[in-house]
């Protein structure tokens, strides 16, 4: 049990001084939209263009991509609509290539971390401590009223 956290911790080190990698003629940023199995994903390519893509065999089951995670892909000269996946960024990987510009303003990364908004997926709720109502009197139907049931 102490050796696999030894490796976790290893693996998690080398992770953080791993030197950030900027893309070269040929390649370009993604971002996943949809995984589609068997090493496949589709991207949604900075330069506008939705590609398919596939998942070399050096980061399959070593590297593990979720949507909405920012990847780096090389283009393919023969087939502009697929490319191949050449590496993953994590969040703070990703948050320095938007400081360095390299990705848009627009691009958005995905944290593993809970946000501080607490927004709740959309879902709001309404308070209602003094047990007034927004809602006016005559629209209400209270319990008592419904004599049908």
């Amino acid at each position: 049990y102490i050796y696999h956290l030894k490796q976790w911790y290893q693996r998690r080190v080398r992770a953080e001084k791993r030197e950030l990698v900027f893309k070269e003629h040929g390649q370009e940023y993604a971002q996943v939209l949809k995984l589609l199995g068997n090493g496949r994903l589709e991207a949604q390519c900075f330069d506008g263009v939705k590609r398919l893509c596939h998942i070399r065999g050096k980061l399959r089951k070593k590297v593990w991509i979720n949507q909405g995670d920012i990847i780096l892909i090389g283009l393919r000269d023969y087939q502009d609509s697929k490319a191949d996946v050449i590496q993953k960024y994590s969040p703070d990987e990703a948050r320095n290539l938007k400081a360095y510009k390299e990705l848009p303003e627009t691009a958005k990364i995905n944290d593993a971390q809970i946000d501080d908004d607490n927004d709740l997926d959309g879902i709001e709720f309404q308070d209602d401590i003094d047990g007034d109502s927004d809602e006016p009197e005559d629209d209400r139907i209270m319990l008592d009223d419904i004599d049908d049931i």
